[in-house]
């Protein structure tokens, strides 16, 4: 595997991907564990969903949150 960067990279900088995508037009979005919710009618109705979903894994105590 190569493990260097090409000129002008910064490597310090983890990839990162979008957590939302689209399959025909339906929107998903994705959590850090792999966990896909949808579809939804559009992006920002998954956004919405995403902002839902955060707030209520926040509201969960400690021993049931996922990480």
């Amino acid at each position: 595997m190569n493990t260097q960067g090409r000129s002008g990279e910064d490597r310090r900088i983890p990839f990162r991907s979008s957590r939302f995508f689209c399959v025909g037009n339906k929107w998903y979005f994705t959590t850090r564990e792999g966990f896909d919710s949808g579809p939804f009618a559009s992006r920002e109705r998954a956004e919405i969903g995403l902002k839902r979903f955060l707030h209520v894994v926040k509201l969960l105590p400690e021993e049931h949150q996922v990480h």
